[in-house]
């Protein structure tokens, strides 16, 4: 266990951590965060350089407690479908059972999402023999909503290989749409009542601009990148995921969980690091931003660590501007 530190400060020091998925179960504040591995290898737009093997769980009472690390709670050599890569997972709770879910490459390469169950928020979990049937890519980030529907999120380009899925099956020679044309959006799935399937095909969420136009893939400030993630604030939905190339947080909104979403506005501006990847969460009576940046090793971008800060909605519901230390 460690003292927690003060808002934006490494939430732990001990191990490098990024990804962070937060949640509130059993009245307790747990994240879930990817593991980076201590290497000295090479960084490329691949992400090769990010070779997480297991996860660690983190959890808190509140503010004041220590944050403790309930060990590894899944590892590479248990899930019979991957190869390498356990990247930024997500957690979800129905039904008296905790559901963790993971991207990984698998035996030919290409990411899947996976699945593991678990009695406790803590783990260990258990991972399903196969990867979930249609998924791809990377990022998965699962909201039940009030109406106990549940819904799956992902999603990244370049190493998360989204671009190469726009035909339905994987192409090697996949490519970004040109910078005139629509940018590409994350993916949504609704879960089946079971949260270990599909219920239907992914779709791909439409994230327009001011005027009800898809954003471009040439709008690098605005458009996605990967990192999607949903929480519903006063009936509303907000979509906020990474722009990569730009390094901020940003974030849109829709009266439906699977959009189409309209552009607001920037959550965090660029962290120290190449990109971050975020979630938000109310804890308390108080709105929070976990976030991840490479303070820890001094700019290293596959040894990062996860930090929170205080999120604050103005009177019309959009989101005030973070600034990370």
């Amino acid at each position: 266990m460690s003292q927690l530190p003060q808002q934006h400060r490494p939430l732990v020091t001990h191990i490098y951590t990024a990804d962070p998925s937060a949640h509130v179960f059993e009245g307790k504040l747990y994240i879930y965060p990817s593991h980076d591995l201590d290497h000295d290898g090479p960084s490329n737009d691949n992400g090769d350089q990010y070779k997480m093997e297991d996860y660690h769980i983190l959890s808190l009472d509140d503010f004041d407690s220590p944050v403790t690390d309930h060990g590894e709670a899944l590892h590479l050599r248990d899930i019979p479908w991957a190869s390498k890569q356990l990247w930024a997972p997500d957690a979800a709770y129905k039904g008296g059972t905790y559901y963790f879910y993971f991207p990984a490459r698998d035996l030919e390469g290409n990411f899947r999402i996976g699945v593991a169950t678990s009695a406790t928020p803590a783990g260990p979990f258990a991972p399903e023999a196969s990867y979930i049937e249609g998924s791809f890519s990377i990022d998965p980030a699962v909201l039940v909503d009030e109406d106990g529907e549940a819904y799956m999120y992902f999603g990244g380009l370049w190493g998360g290989q989204l671009e190469k899925w726009q035909q339905g099956e994987f192409d090697p020679s996949g490519a970004e749409p040109a910078a005139d044309a629509p940018a590409l959006g994350p993916r949504v799935a609704r879960l089946s009542e079971d949260m270990l399937t599909f219920a239907g095909a992914a779709e791909e969420i439409a994230i327009l601009d001011e005027n009800g136009e898809p954003l471009l893939a040439g709008d690098e400030d605005r458009r996605f990148f990967e990192g999607a993630w949903v929480h519903k604030y006063n009936g509303l939905y907000y979509l906020s995921y990474s722009t990569g190339t730009t390094h901020k947080l940003v974030y849109a909104t829709s009266r439906t969980p699977q959009g189409p979403y309209t552009f607001q506005g920037t959550i965090l501006e660029p962290v120290i690091g190449w990109t971050t990847h975020h979630s938000i969460v109310q804890f308390q009576d108080k709105w929070y931003l976990f976030y991840h940046d490479s303070s820890l090793s001094e700019g290293v971008n596959h040894k990062r660590c996860v930090k929170y800060s205080e999120l604050q909605y103005n009177e019309d519901g959009t989101i005030r501007l973070v600034q990370p230390d």
